[in-house]
């Protein structure tokens, strides 16, 4: 039987392991013991036939819409599959290891569950910015100095033109521009992968901001200093922050598969990155949030993006130690 920490991708580019037959593929996986050798390939086909797992991934055709394609895994020349990192490594074995009782979706859905546990907790802790805000020091005395800012900023035009904008960033708004941008990624690279990471992403974002919101209830800024229409729910942490922040850089990211210049992955960063910014800066500007709500907005959504990128990594990795066994994975 071969320890399954051997077969994770968990070093660098300079380990390339070979199948069964035919020539080196892989670069970059770290299947040292686990693909190293014919021994290797078996003793894992053996422990997944002992649970029934190698047929069930043999009966399997490969999907009319696959999980990922070849350009999907990688950005540029860097390989998703690659691990430098102990923790990494330490992940990736583990990961392994749970693919010989669960499909790889599963360790998918295991790992985001167990990352979202870790962000909510973070949600949670983040509530103790709250108690700063009330006490008048630390980060949130920054809170009334940036909304006096905003008042005097203001003037009818403007006023329109950003509650415009700052619609697009809630949940009506947020909805349609994750739908339609994912559809179009499914019908244009014929990948389910844009579907299965943004239902992941909107799943535990809005479930981080109903969480803040309910566990900290923090009031939103007086009504005589915000622009209507008004709102009504808790003030912390920023939705409209958070979720922006999460969905824009799942779509950047899932365009950082596909792009290969330099420049335009730049741009893509830059642009996700600018587009949360400007939605969080809109809510302190129309008096709708604090800036401590945004700002927490941002971290937690930025938090959840890296769990959700961590899990595809894992997935794409398990799929890659599958095709180095000699089996077609299982979509199930």
């Amino acid at each position: 039987m071969v320890d399954p920490s051997g077969l994770t991708g968990v070093v660098g580019p300079q380990c390339a392991g070979r199948g069964p037959s035919g020539p080196a593929r892989g670069a970059g996986t770290g299947l040292e013991r686990g693909t190293a050798s014919d021994d290797g390939v078996n003793g894992w086909r053996h422990e997944l036939d002992r649970h029934g797992k190698t047929d069930q991934m043999e009966k399997h055709g490969s999907p009319a819409l696959p999980d990922s394609t070849p350009e999907e895994e990688s950005i540029g020349s860097t390989r998703l599959t690659t691990w430098s990192s102990a923790p990494g490594r330490s992940l990736v074995r583990l990961a392994v290891a749970l693919a010989r009782y669960v499909s790889a979706h599963g360790v998918l859905a295991l790992t985001a569950t167990a990352g979202g546990v870790l962000v909510l907790g973070l949600t949670l802790a983040a509530g103790g910015i709250y108690d700063a805000v009330e006490e008048g020091d630390g980060v949130s005395s920054f809170d009334r100095p940036v909304l006096e800012e905003a008042l005097s900023l203001r003037q009818p035009t403007l006023d329109t033109a950003v509650t415009w904008f700052t619609h697009l960033g809630g949940l009506a708004g947020m909805t349609v521009i994750a739908a339609t941008v994912t559809v179009l990624m499914v019908w244009h690279w014929r990948s389910r992968t844009p579907l299965l990471l943004m239902l992941v992403t909107v799943a535990g974002s809005l479930s981080m901001t109903l969480v803040g919101k309910a566990v900290v209830g923090r009031m939103r800024p007086p009504r005589v200093d915000a622009v209507p229409p008004f709102e009504s729910s808790p003030s912390f942490p920023s939705g409209h922050a958070l979720n922006s922040t999460a969905i824009a850089g799942m779509v950047a990211y899932l365009l950082l598969l596909h792009l290969q210049r330099r420049a335009a992955r730049v741009l893509t960063v830059v642009l996700a990155t600018g587009w949360a910014v400007a939605i969080g800066l809109s809510r302190v500007f129309l008096g709708h949030h604090w800036l401590t709500d945004v700002m927490v907005g941002w971290v937690l959504g930025a938090a959840w993006l890296a769990v959700v990128v961590t899990a595809h990594r894992v997935l794409l990795t398990v799929r890659q130690a599958q095709r180095h066994a000699g089996m077609r994975p299982t979509s199930a």
